[in-house]
C-alpha cells in the first residue's frame, strides 16, 4: 500500500508496505478514503510540534470505511462509513477511569505519537469508529477538527447570558466559534490579521469582529456596554496573546486555552485572584463529542461546506505542502483523498 511518511521536519518521502492482513478481537481494518490536514501536522513540518518525533506518518482527521471488523457487538459493519477519533487511551489510567480519556496519561494519538492516516489501509479499536450513513467521506474527516473546538465549549459550560471573546480566526479557533454559535451566546473574535477576520465573517456572516491592538481591552469594552468577556477562548497557541488573555477576562469569568505552544505561560497572581478567573486548558475531545458533531451535521445545524479550501491527492501532497505554510495561501483546511 502507498504511504507517505515525514522523515524529517521539511522532508516527505513516499513509500510501500505491506496492508494489515489480521484484524484482532475488538479491532476493525479500514480503508482511508480522506484526511484533513491541521496545524499539528503544519507544525510537525515546520519541527516545532509539542509530544512528536520522526519518522512518522502523519494523519489524524479521517474519514474512512470499515473494510473488516471483528466487533463481536455487531455495530460495525463492513463498507460502513466513519470518523476515526484518533486518541487511543489505555483505559485504566485515572483519567480514563474518570471518563477523560482525551487526557489519558498513556495517551498516544494517531500521526503525533503513533503512525497515523496517510496510508491506504490501517487497524484501529472498534470503539473509535464513529459511523454515519448520511455523511460523506469529507464531512467524517472534518469532525476531529471541529471536535476540538466543541471540546473547548463545553469545558467552559458557555450559556446563552455569556459574552464571549475568541482570540485568533485560525481553523481551531473557528471550531470553537462554530459550537459557540449554537449555544447562543453573544461572540467577538479578534485577531491581529485582517484576512482572517474578513475570512471569519464570510464563514460565519453574522459574527462581529474587532481587530487586536494594544487597546483591545478598552475595544472590548466600547463593544460590551463597559463590561468584559465572561469566557476568552484563546486559540492562538502564541505565548504573548496566552499572557495578555487575562487582561480581557471580566471578574468571575473564564479563560481557556484552545492552542497549545512549547514553553511556559506566566502571568501576574495578583489579577488573576482579584478577577477570581477560572482557567482552564481543553485537550482533544472525549467520545461523545463526536456523536453529538456527526448527529449536528446530519441534522444540517453545521453547514462543512466552506471548511474545506484546498485539496490534494495523496500522491501530489509532497509538492503542494509547502505552500500550506503561507498565510498568503489562507488555507482552512486541506483535505487529502487516497
Amino acid at each position: 500500500m502507498k504511504t507517505i511518511t515525514l522523515q524529517a521536519p521539511g522532508q516527505f518521502a513516499t513509500g510501500e508496505a505491506v496492508a494489515p492482513t489480521e484484524t484482532a478481537p475488538g479491532h476493525a481494518l479500514i480503508r482511508i478514503h480522506r484526511v484533513g490536514i491541521c496545524g499539528t501536522d503544519l507544525h510537525a513540518y515546520q519541527g516545532n510540534q509539542p509530544f512528536f518525533t520522526y519518522p512518522r506518518i502523519l494523519g489524524h482527521e479521517l474519514g474512512v470505511e470499515v473494510v473488516e471488523v471483528n466487533d463481536p457487538s455487531g455495530r460495525l459493519k463492513p463498507g460502513m462509513r466513519c470518523s476515526v477519533e484518533p486518541y487511543l487511551n489505555c483505559g485504566t489510567c485515572q483519567a480514563c477511569r474518570r471518563g477523560k480519556s482525551n487526557c489519558c496519561e498513556h495517551l498516544q494519538v494517531l500521526g503525533v505519537h503513533t503512525d497515523g492516516g496517510m496510508r491506504e489501509y490501517i487497524t484501529v479499536p472498534i470503539e473509535k469508529l464513529h459511523p454515519s450513513d448520511q455523511l460523506s467521506f469529507e464531512q467524517l474527516a472534518l469532525v476531529e477538527t471541529l471536535a476540538i473546538g466543541a471540546q473547548a465549549v463545553r469545558r467552559a459550560q458557555v450559556t446563552a447570558e455569556d459574552k464571549v471573546l475568541l482570540i485568533g480566526a485560525g481553523p481551531i479557533g473557528l471550531s470553537v466559534l462554530q459550537f459557540v454559535g449554537l449555544t447562543g451566546a453573544s461572540v467577538l473574535v479578534t485577531d491581529r490579521q485582517p484576512s482572517r477576520l474578513a475570512f471569519c465573517q464570510q464563514l460565519f456572516p453574522r459574527t462581529e469582529t474587532i481587530l487586536a491592538d494594544d487597546n483591545l481591552v478598552d475595544g472590548l469594552r466600547s463593544r460590551l456596554n463597559g463590561d468584559l468577556p465572561t469566557v476568552v477562548f484563546d486559540a492562538t497557541g502564541n505565548a504573548a496573546s496566552m499572557m495578555k488573555a487575562f487582561d480581557y477576562v471580566a471578574h468571575g469569568g473564564k479563560l481557556v486555552y484552545v492552542g497549545l505552544f512549547q514553553g511556559e505561560v506566566h502571568f501576574f497572581d495578583p489579577l488573576f485572584h482579584r478577577k477570581e478567573i477560572t482557567l482552564l486548558a481543553s485537550r482533544n475531545a472525549v467520545p461523545e463529542i463526536f456523536t453529538f458533531i456527526i448527529e449536528a451535521m446530519e441534522k444540517g445545524q453545521i453547514d462543512t461546506t466552506p471548511w474545506i479550501t484546498h485539496r490534494a491527492t495523496l500522491e501530489l501532497m509532497p509538492e503542494q505542502f509547502p505552500a500550506w505554510l503561507d498565510p498568503s495561501s489562507q488555507v482552512l483546511k486541506a483535505m487529502i483523498t487516497l
